[in-house]
């Protein structure tokens, strides 16, 4: 008969049986040993309280802010930080082109020049014609360190295009103009330190008193606090300190506060491309916001040296490998200037980031009372440490300098913290090399003990391994569920985004229960076959001692199919090359060590017993240290995000938000839990167990579905867009001869007047009023409020502008042909088509007029390539086109002194040269083949009373893609 290790269903000689009977009879009543409600409820509130708190010390232990006295002369002080990022939001929303962003750039610039960085950017007065400063303020130079060298430089950009092969901007062509950077370098041969210093609109303050009341301007305007006046702040300071430092330097150092990067990173092409100091630069550090304080993440890394050198110095380390395979992998829909810095220039660096209160990122609630204490002192010490370290050594600057020349594989490297205090760094080559050696010693391991344990032993690990996908199935259908309810219960689809410890017990829950359901149906299987197994080998057992050892057996397989579980995530890590595949790791070994450990055996003899609480106790301690505190962040990243989720507002069902938390839950729980669910199935308080759970889901339901617990608030809101637009789609004949109007409106899916007919040149153009949100969901609650207003809202139109698609959205004519003039239209035209040797050239002239922020469209179904001109000057060449969509985007951003006269040269595909000779019987039929959008950056009288009217709990959302209040579209169809 064959032997098995215990644990594995073996089975021993007849002549022993009598001495393990009286072994497990021993024990007397075995339903003693089981272990009881409160030993269970002990247990799930220690995992619990343990997850919170390497969350609360992880990402919520800030350091103690510093006054300018405290910091001293050499020091970071997040108090005159603060003085700065103050006086940048008291100047509201900044976007490219604004008056507000001129002053703020005129405000660093001066500060910057004659200032002796000892006085705050508040302590200056401005006037209307940008700043006048205070005559006893010195200029930096005399204040330096006299082996200093310091530069100073506000750079205006010249017209510029860039096209970024892969992430956000993909199927892009991005142009500029007009942009203006403060740049400050110490020594040269430098590391580039950037941030910027525009936020999106949300809606422009300058000029609007005569509309709106400071009250109601405060209520939707952005102040940038987090994104990223905070990065500004910190720099300011940190120049303060490296002017006095500087004289024993190695390299030098370069700060740029850069615009033009909600826009299309922009600003950081211009400089990287422009600017003659680009080529001395050898290093970039990148400071962004995806939210609003807390700790900044090191997000991105390109080589193992840099990282190490951080890891070395930072006082307060800060930093996940997870965040940039979650960035990477295009999960999250942004980018950063860092894209800039390693594609456009082949630059190493490092990339930062906030992300506590992801929710009020792009919006109104970016403002300075939700900076959290001690966040810019976190940036700021960890990066002068860095930034002194960086500028000193010699040896950074020679591995700088040789990794601008090619980035190679074998210098990336897997790289985290240990609750925010220690920054562990490896090479990857050295992950994939260790992780291979575990992956080969569990495979060892497991195909020793499965051989030994013969074909019973395989067969409780299929089961096993049954039981994982069971647990998987059930964990995910279970608040998928919950997720497709919600819409229907909730006065929002998407309840929870101001109260994230909701989702706790609208999804958490169900995915506990489901994954304890899925996995006791694993363990009811293993125990039919295990009974099977020891009925045959152990005729000899009572029914209570066999039954007792069946449970015990199948507890420990159970417990084992969680090392399973994350071997096989281990494996496509590595295969995949995962940076975060370490997490795999640490939930594999540490249990797998503790079982070995604690429980294991090398007598075949001996009969399994019950898994000590101890064992899950030391083999849960390191994984949860590990990674408990990022599956925290995570989930409240993504519930942050949703208020966004929606690039095409109405274009995505309105429970999949909810989907994606119930799924991302779901999973967390059924890896997180895999071992502690095992103790609970020989538990004789299961029912206790799975009623204390019911009765969490049903408690939070009902807070969400009674609207007790609200879905959005003042300071976490709703977003929503209002836009005045004008509609304007113009068809011309093959020489512009003649112009027919296209008049379309709002009301149907395509509906189009039919005007080619009427020779009446005319004719007004379509204007209303849009309001659409990015938010899943309908906006029936926002249209209480707005009842007089005549908003119709519906999903059977949709509305193009251009960079993306309105499915579902309110509209109003009522009052919408004032704030705008005849002058402001755009022009469309025609110059010349010509049809030579099978090929087919347009050229076309486009005027905005007024706007210097515009998104065209270009039909790559037709269009095979183009040109951009300005002037007499090509600003975009043929080739290295990419589409989404099969459409390829020119988008434009520029200063107030930006051109508005374009010529776009047009090549058609050689099966697109007879477009023109289609027959279609309406116009609605004929396909675009460029489509306008302008925007404008002025809110209208209409625009102004709909926002006075909106709920405290609404939002503008602001984006490089979105319209401004006032925005055109036009478009010239495929028949020209």
């Amino acid at each position: 008969m064959s032997r098995m290790p215990q644990g594995q269903g073996s089975s021993m000689s007849a002549r022993e049986k009598p001495k393990v009977d009286q072994a497990v009879d021993s024990n007397g009543d075995n339903h003693k040993h089981r272990r009881g409600a409160y030993l269970l409820l002990g247990l799930l509130i220690i995992f619990f309280h343990g997850s919170w708190s390497v969350y609360q010390i992880q990402f919520g232990n800030l350091p103690l802010p510093l006054d300018a006295k405290q910091a001293g002369k050499m020091g970071f002080s997040e108090a005159s930080a603060l003085e700065h990022v103050k006086y940048l939001t008291s100047l509201g929303p900044h976007p490219v082109g604004s008056d507000s962003l001129e002053l703020a750039i005129q405000v660093v610039h001066s500060y910057c020049l004659l200032s002796s960085f000892n006085s705050p950017v508040s302590q200056f007065q401005f006037s209307s014609n940008y700043y006048t400063v205070p005559i006893l303020a010195e200029k930096i130079k005399k204040t330096a360190h006299w082996e200093v060298d310091v530069q100073l430089e506000l750079f205006h950009t010249d017209i510029g295009a860039n096209r970024l092969s892969n992430g956000l901007f993909k199927g892009k062509t991005l142009l500029y103009s007009d942009l203006k950077h403060v740049l400050l370098r110490v020594v040269p041969n430098f590391a580039l330190y950037n941030s910027c210093f525009c936020c999106v609109f949300t809606y422009e303050l300058y000029g609007l008193p005569r509309l709106m009341s400071r009250k109601q301007i405060n209520l939707f305007s952005r102040e940038g606090a987090g994104d990223c006046s905070s990065c500004v702040g910190v720099m300011l300071e940190l120049a303060r300190g490296v002017a006095q430092r500087a004289h024993g330097f190695k390299s030098g150092v370069l700060f740029l506060f850069n615009t033009g990067e909600e826009e299309g990173l922009d600003g950081a092409h211009s400089f990287i491309t422009q600017h003659p100091w680009r080529n001395s630069v050898r290093f970039a550090v990148d400071l962004e916001a995806m939210g609003i304080s807390g700790k900044s993440t090191l997000f991105q890394g390109t080589d193992h040296w840099a990282l190490e050198s951080f890891a070395a110095v930072a006082k307060y380390p800060s930093a996940q490998i997870a965040s940039q395979d979650v960035f990477s992998s295009g999960a999250i829909k942004s980018a950063t200037d860092f894209q800039i810095y390693q594609e456009v220039a082949g630059l190493p660096g490092l990339d930062f980031a906030y992300t506590d209160t992801t929710s009020v990122y792009h919006t109104k609630n970016d403002k300075m009372k939700l900076l959290k204490p001690g966040s810019l002192q976190h940036i700021g010490e960890n990066m002068l440490d860095f930034l002194l370290y960086s500028a000193a050594s010699p040896t950074f600057l020679k591995n700088a300098k040789q990794q601008k020349q090619g980035n190679t594989e074998k210098d990336k490297a897997v790289f985290f913290d240990i609750l925010g205090k220690y920054m562990v760094v490896y090479p990857q080559r050295l992950a994939t090399m260790f992780h291979n050696s575990i992956i080969l010693q569990s495979l060892l391991i497991w195909g020793t003990s499965l051989l030994m344990g013969g074909r019973p032993g395989l067969v409780s690990f299929g089961i096993s391994c049954l039981g994982i996908i069971l647990m998987l199935i059930f964990s995910i259908c279970l608040p998928v569920v919950v997720a497709f309810i919600l819409p229907h219960i909730c006065p929002f689809p998407v309840p929870y985004v101001a109260n994230p410890w909701l989702i706790i017990g609208l999804f958490g829950s169900p995915a506990l229960l489901g994954a304890f359901i899925g996995q006791h149906i694993g363990f009811i299987l293993l125990k039919r076959h295990l009974r099977s197994v020891y009925s045959r080998t152990k005729p000899g057992l009572t029914h209570n001692t066999r039954e007792y050892i069946v449970d015990l057996e199948a507890e420990r397989w159970i417990f084992k199919s969680g090392f399973v579980q994350w071997l096989i995530v281990l494996i496509l890590g590595t295969y995949f090359k995962v940076g975060s595949s370490y997490i795999a790791l640490i939930w594999l070994v540490s249990p797998a060590f503790a079982y070995g450990f604690l429980e294991a055996t090398l007598s075949p003899v001996r009969l399994p017993k019950q898994l000590k609480v101890v064992t899950l106790v030391l083999g849960l301690a390191a994984p949860v240290v590990s990674s408990a505190g990022l599956a925290v962040r995570m989930a409240d990243v993504i519930v942050g995000s949703i208020v966004r989720v929606d690039r095409n507002p109405g274009g995505l069902p309105d429970w999949l938000g909810n989907v994606i938390v119930a799924v991302a839950i779901a999973v967390v729980v059924c890896f997180m839990f895999v071992y502690l669910l095992s103790y609970v199935h020989i538990s004789g308080d299961k029912r206790t167990l799975g009623l204390l759970v019911c009765t969490l889901f049903g408690i939070s339901l009902a807070l969400v579905s009674s609207g007790i617990v609200p879905a959005f608030t003042e300071d976490v809101a709703r977003s929503v867009n209002v836009s005045i637009s004008f509609m304007l789609l113009f068809c011309y004949n093959a020489f512009c001869l003649s112009q027919n109007w296209f008049m379309t409106g709002v009301a149907t899916v395509v509906h189009v007047v039919d005007t080619t007919r009427i020779d009446d040149g005319n004719r007004e153009p379509l204007s209303y009023i849009s309001l659409f949100s990015n938010t899943p969901g309908k906006l029936t609650k926002e249209l209480v409020d707005l009842g007089d207003e005549e908003f119709f809202c519906g999903r059977n139109m949709t509305i193009d502008f251009v960079t993306f698609t309105m499915k579902y959205g309110c509209w109003s004519y009522k009052d919408s042909n004032t704030g705008w003039s005849k002058s402001e239209v755009p022009v469309v035209l025609v110059e010349s088509d010509l049809v030579t040797d099978s090929a087919r050239q347009t050229v076309i002239s486009v005027d905005t007029k007024s706007s210097t922020r515009w998104a065209l469209g270009i039909n790559k179904q037709e269009i095979e390539d183009f040109t951009v001109q300005v002037d007499s000057e090509k600003l975009v060449l043929l080739g290295d086109k990419s589409e989404v969509d099969g459409w390829h985007t020119i988008q434009f951003a520029g200063g107030k002194n930006s051109p508005t006269k374009f010529q776009l040269t047009l090549y058609w595909l050689n099966s697109a040269t007879q477009t023109s000779q289609r027959e279609t019987k309406d116009a609605e039929d004929v396909p675009f083949l460029v489509k306008l959008r302008t925007d404008v950056n002025r809110v209208t009288p209409k625009v102004t009373k709909v926002l006075e009217k909106l709920p405290r709990w609404c939002t503008p959302f602001g984006k490089s893609t979105s319209p401004h209040t006032l925005a055109f579209l036009t478009g010239l169809r495929v028949n020209i």
